[in-house]
C-alpha cells in the first residue's frame, strides 16, 4: 500500500493513536499540525520515510490546501473543549471539506462527537452538528465517525476523575448521566476499518465502549481500579448547575456551562446507529485497558496490594 493520508491534528491525543494505526496498516501519514515539533514522536511509529509533517492550521484555508496537495485521503481530528466552537468545528471542518474536494481525495473522515446537533443547548454540540453539515455539502462522500468519552493514558477526563479520587471526598456532577467510555486506540482502528471498504462512503459511525455506565458507576469503577476508596457524594443537580453557571467562567472550573448543558443529555450511542461492530470491531472496556497506566494514581503504584491485572 503507497496511499498518502493527510491527518489534520494528527499530534493530539487521537490522532497518534490513529496515525499508529494506519502506519501499522501501510499507510504513508502525513501529520498536519499548527506546530509540528509537538508531533515529532509519531516518526518513531513508522518506517523510514513512511512519516512526514507539515505546518498548517484549518483556520486558514491556504495552508490547509498545501496539507491536503497530493493526499489519497484526509482526516480532520481537530476540536476543542472550549473556546471558539463555531471557528474551530465549523469553519475549520468546512476548510477542510472544500480543500479535499478541490484535490479530489478519495475520502474524507471527519471526526464529530456523539451529542452533534444543530439544535443542540450546548454550543459544543451544536458547533459539531453544524461541522457535519458543512463537510457533508462540500464532501457529500465524507465518513462521520461519533465516538462517545474518549479514554486513554493522555485523556482529560478519566485521569482527572482518578487525580480527584486521592481526596477524601469525591462529588459527582450529574450521577445518572450515561456514557459509553472507550478507548482512542479503538478509534484508530476504526478509522482503518472505515477506509477499508468503499461502501462505508457518506456514512455515520456512533462509536462507544462495550458498556454502559452513569457517571457515579464511572467514577466508582476508576476508584477500584486506582484502589482508592473516597466517599463518592452526589452534588443535587440545582448546586451543580448554579456552580457551573456562577463559576463556570474561570480557568480551571471543574465544569463549564457548556459542559453542564452536554451533561443533560446521555452520551451513548443511539439505537440501530451504525457503529463498532458494523466496523469488525470488538471495543475494549476500561476495567481492560485502564489499570496500564491508572496504576500511577495507586497509593503505592505498582507494589500496591491486590493490582489489577
Amino acid at each position: 500500500m503507497n496511499r498518502l493520508v493527510t491527518i489534520f491534528g494528527g499530534g493530539g491525543f487521537i490522532g497518534h493513536y490513529v496515525a499508529q494505526a494506519l502506519l501499522g496498516a501501510g499507510y504513508r501519514v502525513r501529520i498536519a499540525e499548527r506546530h509540528p515539533k509537538n508531533a515529532w514522536r509519531i516518526k518513531s511509529y513508522g518506517n523510514l520515510g513512511q512519516v512526514q509533517f507539515m505546518a498548517a492550521d484549518i483556520l486558514r484555508p491556504d495552508t490547509v490546501a498545501a496539507a491536503v496537495d497530493g493526499a489519497d485521503v484526509v482526516i480532520n481530528l481537530v476540536g476543542i473543549l472550549a473556546g471558539k466552537f463555531d471557528a474551530v468545528h465549523v469553519q475549520g471542518a468546512a476548510h477542510v471539506a472544500k480543500a479535499a474536494a478541490a484535490a479530489h481525495v478519495g475520502a474524507l473522515i471527519q471526526l464529530s462527537a456523539i451529542g452533534a446537533d444543530v439544535a443542540s443547548a450546548s454550543a459544543y454540540g451544536r458547533s459539531k452538528g453544524e461541522g457535519e453539515a458543512a463537510v457533508r455539502a462540500a464532501f457529500p462522500a465524507a465518513i462521520i465517525l461519533r465516538p462517545s468519552i474518549v479514554f486513554g493514558p493522555e485523556d482529560n477526563f478519566v485521569n482527572r476523575f482518578a487525580a480527584m479520587a486521592k481526596l477524601p471526598v469525591l462529588p459527582v456532577l450529574r450521577g445518572a448521566a450515561k456514557f459509553q467510555p472507550l478507548f482512542a486506540g479503538d478509534i484508530g482502528h476504526a478509522v482503518v476499518a472505515a477506509l477499508g471498504d468503499a461502501d462505508h462512503a457518506g456514512k455515520t459511525f456512533e462509536l462507544g465502549g462495550p458498556e454502559v455506565l452513569s457517571m457515579r458507576q464511572l467514577n466508582e469503577l476508576i476508584c477500584h481500579l486506582t484502589g482508592q476508596t473516597p466517599s463518592i457524594i452526589d452534588v443535587p443537580d440545582c448546586m451543580g448547575g448554579l456552580m457551573a453557571k456562577l463559576l463556570g467562567w474561570a480557568p480551571g472550573a471543574p465544569i463549564t456551562q457548556d459542559q453542564w448543558l452536554m451533561l443533560q443529555q446521555d452520551n451513548v450511542v443511539a439505537a440501530g446507529a451504525l457503529g463498532f461492530a458494523a466496523l469488525g470491531i470488538a471495543p475494549q472496556a476500561l476495567e481492560t485497558v485502564g489499570p496500564r497506566w491508572l496504576v500511577r494514581f495507586r497509593n503505592h503504584g505498582r507494589f500496591a496490594a491486590n493490582t489489577p491485572a
